[in-house]
């Protein structure tokens, strides 16, 4: 079988190539999609300019999520079959028409859904639902900020954390934005402008501040943190600080933020009896038995569908990833193939 896929080597938008390449027959354990529709995520802008840790060396495929029909699958596969529409999750290799993965990595596309929308789920929910239980503790009448909470992590978030029992403020770099938090059901949406500060100490002024989800860096994980109450958290899971407009990351700027970065004194923790917590989804991708239990556990909490914000076809993938990275997306950014 043939298939079409984008690969680059990493440092560069305008690396990404359409290339044809043969695919192999599945493996025992393994299942053969037909890819429909592929979610883009942050962390896809951070791989493919070359930023991030787990970056494969040489030429590769990028790509987190997707969803698809099942075209074929391996000798010891119990738990799809043919024909079956799935979503799944990959380490890398999500942006082509066809892919080879384990079994474990694919869920059945749920009733009602559409592939579009199986394709901007998992990788959310899941960075969501580690951040906020497992991570944050997250207790009824905590009090939640959420960057970027129009992005797919924030809007799911927000969701989870009401269902909780939690207050949720949500921050945004537009105005443009506020409606759909609004819309959200967000308590106390807020602009990251010059009056960031200000604002949000008056929605703290009486109550405290128990978790973040982080995804800023720079000054603002740190003024943010200053005002975490005892035992609170703040969840590192993006740091949109270090991603620079262009088709390349501009290094020079890259490395003053990064000497100008906040410098965390373990003593000083010890201080508020705060914490910063980091969180990366290989570590789930590498524990699948946890991605199933906490993809169960989710079910309870009855969240409704991902937010679909834009979607392009498959032949304009650089400019879905220059979509994301300005961002002035709302929802989540979505490939058709």
């Amino acid at each position: 079988m043939q298939r079409k896929a984008w690969r680059l080597k990493a440092g560069n938008i305008n690396n990404l190539k359409l290339v044809i390449e043969d695919l192999p027959e599945p493996g025992p354990d393994e299942v053969t999609v037909e890819v429909k529709a592929i979610g883009l995520n942050f962390a896809d802008v951070s791989v493919i300019l070359g930023l991030y840790s787990a970056t494969p060396k040489g030429e590769f495929t990028p790509g987190l999520e997707y969803s698809g029909v099942i075209l074929k699958t391996g000798s010891k596969v119990k738990n799809v079959k043919p024909g079956d529409q799935v979503m799944g999750i990959n380490r890398f290799g999500s942006y082509t028409t066809h892919l080879n993965i384990d079994s474990r990595y694919v869920v059945p596309l749920p009733e009602g859904w559409t592939l579009e929308e199986g394709a901007s789920y998992l990788v959310q929910v899941l960075t969501a639902y580690y951040a906020l239980v497992p991570l944050g503790n997250i207790q009824p009448g905590y009090t939640v900020l959420i960057h970027s909470a129009a992005g797919g992590v924030g809007i799911l978030a927000n969701r989870l954390a009401k269902k909780m029992g939690a207050f949720t403020i949500g921050t945004i770099g537009s105005p443009a934005k506020l409606d759909l938090l609004k819309k959200e059901g967000v308590d106390a949406p807020i602009v990251r402008d010059e009056n960031f500060y200000k604002n949000l100490d008056k929605i703290l002024k009486d109550r405290e501040l128990n978790l973040i989800m982080e995804t800023q860096g720079g000054k603002m994980l740190m003024e943010v943190f200053k005002r975490l109450a005892p035992e609170g958290r703040s969840i590192v899971y993006s740091a949109a600080d270090f991603i620079t407009p262009g088709s390349r990351p501009n290094y020079l700027k890259i490395l003053w933020k990064f000497l100008r970065r906040p410098l965390i004194d373990p003593l000083k923790l010890t201080d508020g009896n705060r914490g910063i917590l980091g969180f990366n989804l290989i570590y789930l991708y590498e524990r699948v038995h946890l991605m199933h239990k906490y993809l169960e556990d989710l079910k309870k909490y009855d969240i409704g569908k991902p937010m679909v914000g834009h979607v392009l076809d498959f032949e304009n993938m650089p400019e879905a990833v220059r979509l994301l990275q300005s961002g002035k997306t709302m929802g989540k950014v979505v490939v058709k193939t």
